[in-house]
């Protein structure tokens, strides 16, 4: 079913649809029950908060929640708030008001066919569209607290391949966001940056003011793809998956591997339970496989398993189409003929690298590593249809993740 790529070929992307489901049709939409007492401008935000409802479908959402879904809903957030500061001067919701808002947002997506689960799915809660314990939310004291020239320079336009290892809107953002976090304390004259740590909870919901005050200077579209490239700097770092108890490939494989069989065996069991989990990025595949190496060898396997086993990058993401999602923020799309699609980075032949001894994780932002562009698609082929829920297209086009490794 797929087609063959040499090694050092150009691994070929391809376009999976999603048609949807019979008993939950995306094109029905519902007409939501608003609360009437949420003041956020949905008109405004309209087509961003249709992106969303596709970004988030139905049954898919939980699979695509860490790459798609989940960023989208986030930056939809903050651009919904954001956006609402310049009528109420104010860069958060009150708790009773927080609570109707993100009922009400729940029910507008859900009614354009997204997943009636999402903020379990995503973690949301009506508290994240408060200040939280950040002790601003004006947008005149944030004005005079920030160098808002300095920040909306850095922000206003970002390379999604080059902000994540330059971090230069990011750095803008976490001083903005620690300036504002001592803004009801004497320490802010003590040379506020080295105070605080960087992670602490203050500066972390303050951070979430700092990105709705970019959303606001912005507009809606610039700012999702500003919130969506800074999201994706974050999920390309962390290995989503949870890896379970492996005492039968340490049983299989140890011994200097006595018995190859076996050992792949249990190696191809174990994977499999990965398999079921989500979509991942290439970069995440990267760094999962890192992971999971290290964790083998840690348990005295000491052979290249990968190698001995044809481990490749493909096999730690959702095994439905063998799909690895692109690196670079992407979305969903619906065709009232086709469904939902999503472009996915087709790796076959990309094997899965076994770390080193002294390798303690997979950085993107080595200089021999080189983030792949998101793939363009020029022409496509039909193929076959998986449960009826899945067509696999492949598009003749050529990526840059061979670089990766």
């Amino acid at each position: 079913m797929f087609p063959e790529i040499s090694p050092s070929g150009a691994p070929q992307p391809f376009l999976p649809l999603l048609a949807p489901s019979p008993l939950a049709p995306f094109t029905n939409t519902t007409q939501p029950k608003l609360s009437g007492l949420c003041l956020l401008n949905f008109t405004a935000a309209e087509s961003l908060m249709t992106m969303t409802s596709i970004d988030c479908w139905s049954v898919f959402a939980p699979l695509l929640a860490n790459v798609i879904c989940c960023p989208q809903l986030e930056a939809t957030l903050a651009i919904l708030i954001g956006q609402s500061s310049k009528d109420t001067n104010l860069l958060a919701l009150n708790g009773t008001v927080a609570k109707h808002c993100l009922s009400d947002i729940e029910q507008i997506l859900v009614g354009q066919g997204a997943n009636d689960s999402l903020k379990q799915i995503c973690s949301i809660h009506s508290s994240n569209l408060t200040e939280a314990s950040c002790p601003v939310k004006d947008v005149n004291e944030f004005d005079n607290t920030v160098d808002t020239s300095k920040l909306l320079a850095a922000c206003e336009e970002i390379d999604p391949v080059r902000e994540c290892c330059d971090q230069v809107c990011q750095n803008a953002i976490l001083e903005a966001a620690t300036k504002i976090s001592l803004k009801a304390s004497e320490l802010l004259s003590m040379g506020g940056s080295h105070v605080l740590p960087e992670h602490s909870a203050k500066i972390s919901d303050c951070k979430s003011i700092v990105l709705r005050w970019l959303a606001s200077k912005l507009a809606p579209a610039q700012a999702k793809e500003v919130l969506r490239g800074l999201s994706n700097c974050n999920v390309n770092k962390v290995c989503p998956l949870v890896f379970p108890d492996m005492k039968h490939v340490t049983k299989g494989c140890g011994n200097e591997i006595s018995n190859w069989t076996a050992c792949c065996t249990a190696m191809e069991s174990y994977v499999s339970h990965l398999q079921k989990q989500s979509f991942i990025t290439n970069l995440q595949a990267l760094d999962c496989a890192t992971s999971l190496g290290i964790k083998l060898r840690k348990s005295n396997i000491t052979r290249d398993v990968y190698g001995l086993c044809h481990i490749s990058l493909k096999d730690f993401s959702l095994q439905e189409v063998g799909c690895l999602l692109p690196s670079k923020p992407s979305d969903a799309t619906f065709d009232m003929s086709s469904g939902i699609s999503f472009l996915c980075d087709l790796n076959d032949n990309i094997p899965a690298p076994w770390p080193n001894t002294s390798q303690v994780s997979a950085s993107s932002c080595k200089k021999n590593v080189k983030i792949p562009a998101l793939p363009a698609a020029t022409s496509a082929q039909s193929g076959l249809g998986i449960d009826n829920t899945i067509i696999i297209l492949f598009l003749a086009s050529s990526i840059l993740l061979t670089k990766l490794l």
